[in-house]
């Protein structure tokens, strides 16, 4: 055999060993990589699993928990966030052909996690309040099973958006990124499409609520959904909606928040006892109806004429104002007819140095500043410890999560970007939810009001829908609940019992109907 032959095949061999090392080797690193990624999500995700049953009704449900991390990756495909959330999903033993609804769930702020509609309103258990009306017992805090969790009727998705909860951005990730309304919708909507995909509910009823700026997200996400991923929608409820900012924004030359929030006052006046003996006996709906009747006449045609307002129209409006509010002549006069919700909430009950609640004026606490600027809203601080304890307990004990984060009920964002929904400067998702409406005419919607609720009047939610432009066939789409309560209409046992039962009619309204 010729010695260049050799020499040939040898180096012929060689290549061929080579050139298949080469694959194999990149096979190897393809795997090591997966593996490593992998393992990578699985020790960020930390899902933690685990089985409770809760009796509604006499009967028992038996349902399953998720708690932990969902990893979210930004546009160019690299980790952005991890976002924490508690999934609760039912046995499905009735014999339906259509499966359990599943509803994903979130609170407002910008900057709240979902905590407040878990514990006090939908999930499974709800922390341990001293009375009805939902004040707050001595420490240490408790929850209890919620035979008022939507759980009976739906699956239950609680989200903490970035920088809430225990969310946070990926590491090098700047959190400011996802500081704005399309930035929060499209990282919660992604969100969304993950759990569906990874927990194979496309075949699912979709429904999502929030709270607050929660119902302007989850307007947003209603058109975002279908627009981005092809996800229609059954239903969204929306508690408490800040849905037109110019509504309930105070700003110097924005009449309109006074108009809307007049009737609320006089609601708030009545449960202290600041009105009239005639006033006092009507029902919080009459006497919204009646105030209404005032502020959008009158009142607004005042605020209208500003300076040039007549001294008898002034005086006129002034006597009106101290009969619907109980604040003295003297103060209305002052502030030239114009009674923000601050100079409300501080001047009611200024004779007994009190201040009372904003998110729910049925609470007040000792006036702790000299000047007329809220120093704090005791309708808040009645909740916070209360609910934040509660979960911290929940989750060691029930959930079996453990995170050494701190668990952020609400975070403060230094500046948020409402552009370009914002018009005029306000946020106002008006048009999302008509154009939205539109493109799905199946889709429903519930709205929950809160009588006592001084942060989103309910005066501004009525004028949002009666402004909307909608067709009758689609006006028909929208439900208004209303309840005895603030801002958070559940924290009262019997409002939230309510709430329930609304809400369960609002589904069976929104599920599709299969013979």
């Amino acid at each position: 055999m010729n010695k260049n032959f050799l020499v040939v095949i040898a180096l012929n061999v060689i290549t061929l060993l080579y050139s298949s090392w080469n694959k194999l080797s990149h096979q190897i690193a393809l795997l090591v990589n997966k593996l490593a990624v992998t393992a990578n999500l699985s020790a960020v995700s930390n899902l933690s699993v685990t089985k409770h049953s809760l009796v509604v009704n006499g009967s028992s449900l038996s349902y399953e928990s998720k708690a932990g991390y969902m990893p979210v990756n930004g546009k160019d495909g690299k980790p952005a966030a991890n976002i924490f959330y508690v999934a609760y999903s039912a046995n499905n033993t009735a014999a339906n052909k259509v499966p359990r609804p599943v509803t994903f769930v979130f609170n407002g702020g910008p900057g709240s996690s979902a905590i407040w509609l878990h514990l006090g309103a939908m999930g499974p258990i709800r922390v341990a309040f001293k009375n009805d009306k939902g004040d707050a017992p001595a420490p240490p805090y408790r929850y209890e099973d919620n035979d008022g969790s939507w759980l009976q009727f739906t699956d239950l998705v609680f989200i903490d958006p970035v920088s809430t909860g225990y969310s946070r951005p990926a590491k090098g990730v700047d959190a400011k990124q996802f500081y704005g309304y399309n930035e929060d919708i499209k990282s919660v909507g992604e969100f969304i499409r993950l759990y569906i995909e990874q927990n194979n509910r496309w075949g699912s009823p979709k429904f999502i609520a929030g709270e607050s700026y929660g119902a302007a997200r989850a307007v947003g996400l209603a058109g975002y959904l279908q627009n981005h991923y092809n996800m229609y929608l059954n239903g969204i409820t929306l508690i408490s909606p800040a849905l037109n900012y110019q509504l309930i924004n105070f700003q110097p030359g924005n009449e309109s928040p006074y108009i809307h929030y007049l009737p609320s006052y006089a609601v708030a006046a009545q449960y202290h006892n600041r009105l009239s003996p005639e006033l006092k006996k009507l029902t919080p709906d009459q006497l919204i109806k009646r105030t209404s009747a005032f502020s959008k006449r009158l009142y607004a045609y005042f605020l209208n004429e500003g300076d040039a307002a007549s001294p008898q129209l002034t005086q006129q409006v002034i006597d009106s104002l101290h009969y619907y509010t109980g604040l003295s002549k003297e103060y209305i006069r002052k502030v030239n007819g114009r009674i923000t919700d601050s100079r409300f909430t501080n001047q009611l009950l200024n004779s007994n140095d009190k201040t009372i609640g904003s998110f729910d004026s049925r609470f007040s606490g000792d006036n702790l500043s000299d000047n007329q600027a809220i120093s704090y809203d005791p309708s808040e601080t009645n909740l916070k410890g209360l609910f934040v304890s509660a979960f911290n307990t929940y989750a060691d004990n029930s959930l079996h999560y453990k995170n050494d984060l701190s668990y952020e009920a609400t975070s403060r964002p230094d500046s948020w970007n409402y552009a370009p929904v914002a018009v005029n400067r306000y946020l106002d998702v008006s048009e999302a939810l008509k154009t939205a409406m539109t493109k799905n005419p199946n889709l429903k919607v519930s709205i929950a009001c809160g009588y006592y609720d001084l942060s989103t009047p309910v005066s501004t939610t009525e004028y949002v829908v009666s402004h909307l432009g909608l067709n009758a066939a689609l006006r028909k789409n929208i439900s208004i609940n209303y309840y005895k309560a603030g801002h958070m209409v559940y924290i009262s046992k019997s409002a939230n019992a309510k709430f329930k039962a609304d809400g369960e009619k609002f589904y069976q309204s929104a599920l599709p109907q299969i013979n």
